[in-house]
């Protein structure tokens, strides 16, 4: 058994759990297995690791391509990431607010980028279009929350909340990446979007 399965085997399937519950569970369970395997993954792994049959996966789920793309839907959607972007205590200076909010929303990178790498290079049928995966409409509730988080701010930006919020989004998304630099941390990322390239004591 691999280390994500291993830690998959205490999810279990509770007496009177609902189809709805089931399938969630479900889902939780192969996301991991599926940044492991990619599509070549087996429903059979699948079900061992959430402690279940094989047979109540086809219960919830038509067939493994459904599951498939209810995996890719979860694991593209911003409910998780808008959730922890609005328990962030408005209260704390910026600074603290903007790295809190860059490392929920690089963790939410890094699951999309495991999920769909995964489904497009390690073999198996790829899932397809995603039903219920809307970018647009994810892109507008990540940016509205972050505005939130600059609201208290307003007077001392120089930009709309809003503005300053797609820019510190687009950032995140668009951070290079070499071989020679390694990643900045979401406190370097933050310094440098709040103050820019130049150093304290550069004239």
């Amino acid at each position: 058994m691999t280390a994500s399965e291993e830690n998959q085997t205490t999810r279990r399937r509770a007496p009177g759990m609902s189809p709805e519950q089931r399938r969630e569970m479900i889902i939780q369970t192969a996301i991991p297995l599926i940044a492991e395997y990619g599509a070549a993954v087996t429903t059979a792994k699948i079900a061992r690791a959430a402690g279940i049959g094989e047979g109540t996966i086809f219960r919830v789920f038509a067939d493994k391509d459904e599951l498939l793309q209810a995996c890719v839907a979860e694991a593209l959607s911003p409910e998780h990431a808008i959730r922890e972007l609005d328990a962030i205590d408005v209260s704390q200076p910026l600074p603290d607010r903007l790295a809190e909010a860059a490392e929920a929303l690089q963790a939410h990178m890094a699951r999309m980028g495991a999920i769909m790498g995964s489904l497009g290079h390690r073999g198996g049928k790829h899932p397809g279009t995603v039903r219920g995966a809307g970018r647009t409409e994810s892109t507008t509730r990540i940016r509205a929350a972050l505005a939130e988080l600059l609201e208290p701010e307003r007077a001392a930006l120089r930009r709309p909340p809003e503005q300053i919020a797609a820019l510190f989004f687009g950032l995140l998304f668009t951070q290079p990446r070499t071989e020679d630099e390694p990643d900045l941390t979401p406190q370097e990322l933050v310094e440098v979007f709040l103050h820019g390239a130049l150093s304290g004591g550069a004239k």
